[in-house]
This record gives structure tokens, sequence and C-alpha cells, in this order.
């Protein structure tokens, strides 16, 4: 194997992850393993060097984000330094007897160059470095820290809020609040870990003390005791090296002290500028500033006595420096008023309009009073969002296609506790809560009243009382129906979603219904759209159905059906008739469940054949009767519609197939809660009750 096939080789695993553990094992033997004064004098290099690296680093980050890794990297420069210490204290003891360079050149260069040979010298750096690291710039980098560290967790609820409100308005999408939640994550996690990291930046200050002093306590004794030199002489040798190591360790422990206050003091900002830039813009961006100190320094260079020349020359230099910004903003000022003009007249020209400027509405909006913002943020329990959610989910599966998600934000038109909900951008409605009371709805028996604010219920019309929360177990006791406010409302949603469910399905909806279905049959598909009908009348189809509050989940029947009828017939409301045949079963199963008996009201044969007979040379879709007939009508299956729901059944009217859809439209608003349904429609393995006949006179 060749040389670079081994350091390909080396690459390779420290790519996979290898380099770190492997470091982490050497750092722990260094602090066994004895290492020899030219292996001391690389790594303290590179202590240097790395500490430097990292300061500059932060130094150039734009945010603290940009080096998450700092925390980490302060723990293992720290354990490292702690090793290199260990392994210097080892060789110091063992050999310092021989001279300074038998603990290394840099060792030795650190304690005569930089200290000039003097240890008194010496231990006055050395003191001043550690009050410096320890008591000044550790020591706040802390507390800034553990207070980043507090409020960023503080502020965690108000931007996961902002995210929800931002994503359900529509301004952002899921991948971009997933996004922003993890960088909100990753910033909480930074802040707690640099609180920690900070720890390990004061215990080396601490640690460093302790070693100076062992480091001359220790030689004193050794030099004194084993190696017979004079006191004089081994306080000179020992001081120097222990200095010398002292200072080699401190200088790059003050550098990294100086990094991780420097990350921790710095501010988020969007503008992706680094320390450099941001210091340049926002303290020499004022003339004034650099003016008023100028004037100040030039008048104590006046003075006698003083140093005149340092402090004329550096008032010269500020004052120059104010008038070079002055001008340069002038300069900028003037260019501005000249290019004005031309933008007013631009701003004045009507712009060419684009599909940018044609704002698209949202399918479903919910709308909430500022008092109601608690209830569709989770960072405060909020249930709303987790509920309409449900919803959603839940008359997705029974329609039989998705439901379109619902966009909420805050309207501060609306009354504190109302909402409103949108269906196309047009209000279809509305209501008002209060989240710190529960809703008793009367749900037409009960055995007493209860305490509170008398209201109607939004969605179903029933009377109801705002009750206090404590009030919830008497009201369910005399035969109330409670519920919270987060379930008014989303009752209410469900309740809108199902009446205007065929507004919802369009072209793009029927698509992928399509698309969905062709995965499992795939022939069925392909024979029906667009060969034997158009993709539009398959939707009015469909959207006939959903307007009836027939489900459209058996896809397969319905697209059956059309392709045996499509033959014969283009007309959409012809194939729904064939089609609600089809779904017979489904449709009475919806009803009354499994019970095999269906409750019906019937029209006398004489009104139904009257009705027949207003069907011919009327408007498609329209009965021609008079209106007083109508009126009987409608209150005689109005009472017989209430006696059936009282007694906990469906209201269903029996008529025949020609006239189904004609009635179904006439009591569609009138009477919601009353089914038409055809002869037809009713599978042969049922049992009819005829529970009541209506006949011309009511």
């Amino acid at each position: 194997m060749d040389f670079r096939q081994i350091i390909t080789n080396i690459k390779e695993n420290l790519g996979r992850g290898l380099g770190i553990p492997i470091a982490i094992i050497a750092l722990l033997g260094m602090v066994t393993i004895p290492l020899p004064p030219f292996l001391l004098d690389i790594f303290f290099t590179f202590n240097i060097a790395l500490s430097l690296v990292v300061l500059m680093v932060t130094l150039y980050a734009r945010r603290p984000l940009d080096f998450a890794v700092f925390p980490t990297i302060i723990l293992l420069a720290t354990l490292f330094r702690l090793s290199l210490n260990i392994a210097s204290t080892r060789v110091i003891l063992l050999e310092g007897h021989n001279g300074g360079a038998s603990a290394g050149q840099v060792i030795e260069a650190f304690g005569e160059f930089v200290i000039g040979g003097n240890y008194a010298v010496g231990i006055v750096v050395f003191a001043i470095l550690v009050v410096i690291n320890f008591v000044v710039i550790t020591k706040g980098a802390g507390r800034v820290a553990e207070v980043s560290a507090r409020f960023t967790l503080d502020s965690m609820p108000g931007k996961q809020m902002a995210i929800d409100a931002d994503l359900n308005a529509g301004l952002i999408t899921q991948e971009q609040a997933q996004a922003r939640r993890a960088e909100i994550a990753s910033e909480a996690d930074f802040y707690g870990s640099m609180d920690g990291a900070s720890k390990f930046v004061r215990g080396d200050a601490v640690a460093g003390i302790i070693i100076l002093f062992i480091n001359l306590i220790g030689g004193f004794v050794i030099g004194v005791g084993q190696h017979d030199l004079t006191f004089s002489d081994a306080v000179e040798v020992y001081t120097l090296l222990t200095l010398g190591d002292g200072l080699v360790a401190q200088i790059p422990a003050l550098l990294l002290s100086t990094a991780t206050a420097i990350i921790v003091t710095r501010v988020n900002s969007d503008d992706k500028q680094d320390m450099g830039e941001q210091m340049q813009m926002q303290m020499f961006s004022s003339p004034k500033a650099l003016g008023t100190a100028a004037g100040i320094v030039g008048f104590m260079g006046l003075i006698p006595g003083m140093p005149n020349l340092a402090f004329l020359a550096f008032a010269s230099v500020a004052g120059s420096g104010a008038y070079l910004i002055h001008r340069q903003q002038q300069q900028k000022e003037q260019v501005q008023r000249d290019i004005e003009p031309e933008i007013e007249a631009e701003e004045q020209k009507p712009a060419d309009l684009s599909w940018d400027d044609v704002q698209s509405i949202d399918v479903l909006g919910l709308e909430v009073g500022y008092r109601l913002i608690p209830m569709v943020d989770q960072a405060q329990n909020g249930q709303l969002l987790d509920r309409v959610k449900g919803v959603r989910r839940k008359v997705s599966q029974e329609l039989g296609f998705l439901v379109p998600p619902v966009h909420i934000r805050d309207n501060l038109d609306l009354k504190p506790n109302q909402y409103r909900i949108m269906l196309m951008g047009v209000p279809s409605g509305e209501g008002e809560v209060f989240p710190d009371k529960e809703l008793a709805i009367n749900p037409g028996q009960v055995f007493g009243e209860i305490p509170g604010t008398a209201t109607k219920d939004p969605t179903f019309g029933l009377d109801a009382v705002w009750i206090a929360s404590n009030d919830e177990d008497q009201a369910q006791a005399l035969g109330y129906t409670v519920v919270d406010a987060s379930t008014v409302v989303a009752t209410h949603v469900s309740q809108i979603v199902q009446d205007y469910a065929f507004e919802l399905l369009g072209h793009d909806e029927v698509q992928k219904l399509l698309d969905k279905l062709k995965d499992h049959s795939p022939k069925l598909v392909e024979e029906l759209v667009p060969d034997k009908l158009a993709l539009a009348t398959l939707v009015k189809i469909l959207q006939n159905l959903l307007q009836e509050k027939v489900s459209i989940r058996d896809m397969r029947t319905i697209l059956e059906t059309l392709t045996k009828k499509a033959a014969v017939t283009q007309d959409a409301a012809e194939l729904t008739i064939h089609v609600r045949t089809a779904l017979g079963r489904s449709i009475i199963k919806d009803l009354v469940g499994q019970d095999q008996e269906l409750k019906v009201i019937t029209l006398e044969p004489s009104l139904e054949q009257l009705l027949l007979q207003a069907t011919q040379g009327a408007p498609e879709g329209q009965l021609a009767i008079e209106p007083s007939l109508a009126e009987r009508l409608h209150g005689t299956l109005r009472e017989e519609s209430q006696k059936l729901e009282m007694s906990g059944q469906s209201p269903v009217l029996l008529v025949a197939p020609q006239i189904r859809a004609q009635l179904a439209r006439l009591f569609r608003y009138s009477l919601p809660g009353l089914y038409v349904l055809a002869y037809s429609e009713v599978p042969e393995n049922r049992q009819i009750s005829v529970v009541a006949s209506v006949g011309q006179g009511g």
C-alpha cells in the first residue's frame, strides 16, 4: 500500500466520524502517558492556533446559530488544555532541575521572553491575566449566557404562536414552519448549552490557579529535596517554568473566554452582517459622536502638562473621521434628493398589473376576536387548532374527499369574543363564545334551569346557557349537554363544511379522487373519463350528491354506474338519479344504521299524482304548485319531522323518483333535517314502516 492510499484511508475514516472519538481518546491518553518536550511544543502551539481560529470564527459569525457547535468546542478545548497542563506539570517536576529547555521551547520562551526572565514580573502578569479572565470576561460571559438561556426559553411559546399564526394565515408553508420551529429549538438548545459551557471556562480559570500553586510548591520540594538545588535556584528555575507553563495555557484560555463572551453577546439580526460590519455601521454612522469626542480630547490636549501631542493627534483623527462621515452623508442625501422626483414620477405612473397583484382567497377560513386568540395558541393550552384538525379529518372521511385546510387568523374588527367562518372569502357562519365558560345546550328536555347567560347554540340554534366551569356537573345532572368553547366553534365549522361540501369539491379534487382510484381500478377510470363522460359533468354529479348529504366515499360504485348509464344520457341530473339508486344501501345505512326497519313519511296517492302532473311543463327542477298547497305541505311535514326527531329517528319522506329531486330542493333550507328519498333508492331487504301519510289538506 503506497503513501497516497494510506492518506486516502485516513481521510475516509475521519469522514465517517472517527476523527472526534480518536481525538478525545488521545486527549485522555495525554493525562497518563508522558510526552516528550517536542510534542508539548507542538500541542501548545496548536492550542494557541486553535484558540485564535475559534476567536476569528466568532468574530465573523453573522449570528450565534452559525456557530452552533461552539459549546462542544469549548468542552474539547478545555479538556485539551487541561491535559496539556497535566503533561507539562509532569515534565516540569521531572526535568525542571535540568534547566528551562527541559520542559520545551514554548514554555521556556514564555518564561524568558514574555516576562523577561523575571519571575516577580511573571507572577504579576499571570495574576492580571487570571483576574481579567476569571473575574471580568468569564464571569460576565457566564451571566450573559444564563440570562440569554432564560429569556430564550421564556420567549419560545410566543415564537411558536407566531409561527402557528403565520401558518394558519397562509403566510408560510408547512416546510417553512417546520424550519422556523427547528431554528427556535436549536436556539434554545444553543443558549442552554452555552450556559453550561461557560462553567467549563470558569472552571478552567480556577484550575489554572490551582495548577500554578501545585507546580510552584512541588517544584520547590522536588528541587531542594531530591535534586540538591539551593532554595534560590529552585525558586528561580521552577517559578519561571511554572509561570511560562501558566502563561502558555492562560493566553489560549483568555482567547476562548473572549470568544465565548462575543458569541453570547451577539444579537440576532436579519441584515446578514458580521461583527465588524455591525460595529462599523452602528458606531460610526453618526458624525456627532466622533465630533464631540474630538472636541473633548482636543480640549484636554490644550491643557498644560498633558501629553499634548498624543491628545491633539487623536483629536485630529476623530475630527477628520467625523468630517468625512458628515460629507459622505450629505452626498447620499443630495443623490436621494436628485432621484426623488424621478421616483415620485415613476410612482405616480400606474404600474402594469400582473397575476401577482391578484390575491387568491382562502377556501375555508376562521376569523377570531382578540379574546379568542388563546384558544388557538397551543402554548397556552389552546385546543381549537387540534379540534379543527380533528373535524377536518372526520368530515373528510365521511364525505369521501379531502376537505381543504382551515386558515385561522385574528380580526380586530370582530367583537372580542366573536368568531366568523369564511367560505370562499364570504361569511358563512358566526357566533360568540367565552373561553372561560362552558356552554350548556338544552337538547329538548331538561329537568330544571341552570344559572348563567342565556344564548342560542350557534350551530343548530338550540336554547343554551353559558355557565361557569364548576357548574358543569350540575348542568349535566339536569339533562343539559355541556361543551367547551373550542368544541362549540369546531362543531360549527364541521356543520358549515358539511352544508357547503358541494362548493368545496372542484375539478382538482375530483381529479385527485380519480388518480387515487386509478391505482386500484385503472381500467374503470380510463374507460369513463373523458371517453364516455366529461370531467365537468362528473364534478357536477358529485356536487349534486354532496348537496343532498350523500357521501362520495364509494367512488367505484359511482363510476361503474356512470359507465353503464353515460351511453344513455349525458344529463347530470338524470345521472345523479341513477347514482343515488346505486348508492341506496349506503344512503339508508347512514340514516338508520343497522336497523332493518325504515320509518318514513309518504304522500297520499292523490297528492303524489298532483305533484307528478306539476312537474310536467314546469321549468327543470321545479314544481308548479299553488303557494297555499306548498305552505300546508311544509307545515305538515315539519310537524311529522319533529315527531320522528323526538323519538330519535331521522325524518324521511319517501316519494316517487320523478319528483324526489324537486321536493328535496323545495325543502332543502326550510326543513334541513328532512331527507327525501325515492322508492327506487330503498334496498329490497329493508322493511318500510309508514308513520304518517300527507294529503292535500295537510
